[in-house]
């Protein structure tokens, strides 16, 4: 399977920083999700078409590992990888400084395939996201 990745940049907002002024560890979370999101809609699959297709994706995993923290206004580069998806979606990141490159932080996520009608986890990806990946896939 060709690599399917997304990358978005942003710049740390002031209401992001704690008092020792740097981002508060929370956040990271929420650049995760930027990242992932970009990557959902590479292949039409963000989360306004998972709920149409039948499936809700809560996140049951979240790894993060911080190696130098984020300053206010530091552009950030964060780049989510989907590594596994025929189970579970497994998302893995890294968040590097946008001007040098250096690592920040780097982690990863498992969401799990929700039926929305009866509640019931999907031990097996549902085959609208599957075929969403392999065309995708097939193009490049």
């Amino acid at each position: 399977m060709p690599e399917l990745a997304a990358e978005v940049t942003i710049e740390v907002p002031f209401h992001d920083i704690d008092l020792m002024d740097v981002a508060w560890h929370g956040h990271y979370v929420k650049y995760f999700e930027l990242a992932r999101c970009a990557l959902l809609r590479t292949i039409d699959y963000d989360y306004p078409q998972m709920r149409d297709s039948g499936y809700a994706w809560p996140v049951v995993e979240c790894y993060l590992k911080y190696v130098r923290p984020a300053r206010y206004n530091q552009r950030l580069s964060i780049r989510a990888i989907l590594r596994e998806y025929e189970n579970r979606l497994r998302f893995d990141y890294e968040i590097r400084d946008a001007a040098s490159g250096e690592r920040l932080t780097r982690g990863h996520t498992v969401q799990v395939a929700v039926d929305i009608n009866n509640g019931e986890l999907q031990f097996v990806s549902p085959d609208c996201l599957i075929a969403r990946v392999e065309t995708t896939c097939a193009a490049r």
